[in-house]
């Protein structure tokens, strides 16, 4: 009897013990640091996955016709039918993100993803759900199942993020589905006690991964509270103090979660986009991260100093949620910036339709592009079998290997960040032709130059032609009778590009030079290793950009093996196809 006295005594001793050290299993806060089950300080590599669950007009290209996706929805009910739409979305949920988009990630570097998650997968509005009840859809749950089996099987941490919250978070619409004609998130109580079940239902599925890294409760809210609307930033909440109704609602939100899952980190963003912190302070929960948003501007300590004195002064950790949007270089040191101060990092977006900045371009076809003039008052209506054909090609086309795969993003996101050696685009031998927009992948001023190479007011367009590469370089279609589609146009004084090649056997060679003018004056300098090889060539004016002449300087002797080939513009003004090494 003293025995199974003293077990009972002892029993719940050990119960006690047991608790906190499996809540340490999963990634936790210590402190300023995320931490991983053994304890060791993680930095979150995540990549964004947009336009997913979430299209917003931009990742589309539909921006200014259909911003939201309730809009590019409506309008293709209007063109085809209501079945029509859910079997486009079907196909597009299964094939925009799939294993194989995750096991590519994983090589490249990425240890977790974010999924931009939309209510709408897994509840219907509550317009549409039975009143008094919060009813589910199986369609997200299982694409969330699917998940966190593929994270699971790549060691990757799966960090869920409420992107459109019910009735929609923020007057920036495109980024939550905001219906104006519909009360919002903050208008309607519905729309709130709907986000709360949904992150319960939520997290009781998930209480138990492991490779569930943690909940971002709610994606940038840009709503003012306090009847800000003095100009766009007041109106989005950059300017209110308090935050009242979303401290609130993410402390519901929480409390709620902690009755089913106390393993799992709370993520929490601010008003105005993420960044207004202004009464969100200090942590009410013992496992919580405040994550900031970081777009269009330096990367310097000051630019994200208020966050770090968050940090340590509530000795809670931060990261940053949400970044990218730009060019490779500005890339490379917002990472560089991040890691330097012990900040984890996720990037927007995966892929989407016609930005360069994206790991891929989904392709878009004729019959699509023709739908969309249409919605944008440029063209004819589009027959329905146009528009089903069209659709349907573009969720095929969303799959990873139809995709156009944009490797310099990559680079300049893992290798640059490491090491400032350049590498190879392409595969140079010469002699031979090499095209001006195949240039070395590396940072600015070791793999090329040119005059802007980041955008930091959002209008800026580092690469003016916005195509092929997401450098400074400025890259646009070329229409030269020898071509690849493509030439290096815009070119200034000073800038330049560098080519790794290699030279088949020794010997003397002519360089040729295809190149356009509108004007007199254009000089071309070619340095080979570092030294000057040639250093005056003058570009001849060819009647227009699109008019193209071939120079052709005296022959130079190179030696057998690899070389770097340097164009410099001594004195810009010129377009430049190709250069060509011949015997």
């Amino acid at each position: 009897m003293k025995f199974i006295q003293s077990l009972f005594v002892i029993l719940p001793l050990l119960f006690l013990n047991v608790v906190p050290s499996l809540a340490q299993n999963y990634l936790h806060t210590e402190g300023e640091d995320i931490v991983d089950a053994n304890g060791d300080s993680f930095i979150i590599r995540s990549m964004g996955i947009g336009g997913w669950m979430l299209q917003e007009g931009y990742h589309m290209n539909t921006a200014g016709a259909a911003d939201t996706q309730h809009e590019i929805e409506k309008k293709l009910v209007d063109l085809t039918s209501e079945d029509f739409k859910e079997k486009f979305y079907n196909r597009w949920l299964n094939n925009h993100f799939t294993r194989r988009d995750l096991d590519s990630l994983k090589v490249w570097g990425f240890n977790a993803v974010r999924p931009a998650l939309h209510y709408k997968w897994f509840t219907p509005p509550v317009e549409e759900a039975v009143p008094g009840k919060v009813t589910w859809r199986q369609k997200g749950f299982a694409l969330l199942d699917s998940l966190i089996k593929w994270c699971t099987t790549n060691e990757m941490y799966l960090i869920l993020d409420l992107h459109a919250a019910p009735g929609g978070q923020g007057y920036n619409a495109s980024i939550n589905d905001y219906d104006t004609t519909k009360p919002s998130l903050w208008e309607s109580k519905a729309n709130r006690q709907k986000t709360i079940a949904l992150w319960k239902k939520i997290a009781s599925r998930c209480a138990k991964e492991p490779w569930v890294g943690g909940y971002d409760l709610i994606n940038e809210t840009n709503w003012t509270f306090e009847g800000n609307f003095d100009g766009d930033i007041a109106k989005n909440g950059c300017q209110d103090t308090a935050n009242s109704p979303l401290r609130k609602l993410l402390g519901k939100i929480t409390s709620t979660i902690r009755k089913v899952d106390t393993n799992h980190m709370i993520i929490i963003e601010g008003n105005c986009w993420a960044n207004n912190f202004s009464g969100l302070t200090p942590p009410w929960d013992d496992n919580m991260v405040y994550s900031f948003h970081k777009y269009w501007n330096d990367n310097d300590k000051e630019a994200i100093q208020e966050f770090l004195d968050l940090r340590s002064r509530f000795n809670v950790p931060i990261w940053l949620g949400e970044t990218g949007e730009n060019s490779n270089t500005w890339f490379t040191e917002c990472i560089s910036l991040m890691e330097e101060h012990q900040i984890g990092w996720s990037w927007w977006t995966v892929k989407q339709l016609n930005d360069i900045d994206d790991p891929f371009i989904i392709p878009q076809n004729p019959e699509y592009r023709k739908t969309v003039a249409y919605w944008r008052g440029e063209g004819v209506k589009p027959g329905r079998k146009e528009v089903k054909k069209g659709f349907l090609q573009l969720a095929e086309d969303a799959k990873l290997e139809n995709c156009v795969y944009h490797k310099d993003v990559i680079d300049a996101m893992f290798r640059r960040v490491k090491i400032s050696e350049t590498k190879p685009f392409k595969p140079h031998t010469l002699p031979g032709r090499v095209f001006a927009v195949d240039y070395d992948m590396g940072r600015v001023r070791h793999a090329w130059y040119d005059t802007e190479y980041q955008n930091l007011d959002m209008n800026t367009t580092p690469n003016k032609g916005h195509a092929y590469r997401n450098d400074g370089v400025d890259i646009t279609t070329c229409t030269d009778s020898i071509t690849n589609g493509l030439k290096v146009g815009w070119i200034e004084d000073g800038e330049w590009m560098q080519y790794t090649v290699e030279v088949k056997k020794a010997g003397t060679y002519d360089f040729a030079f295809r190149v356009s003018s509108e004007v007199q004056g254009g000089i071309i300098k070619l340095m080979l290793n570092g030294k000057p090889v040639f250093d005056e060539i003058k570009v001849p004016v060819t009647d227009g950009f699109k008019e193209w002449k071939t120079i052709s300087p005296q022959k130079r002797h190179l030696e057998k093996g690899k070389h770097k080939i340097k164009i410099v513009a001594k004195k810009g003004g010129f377009h430049l196809n190709y250069f060509e090494v011949g015997d």
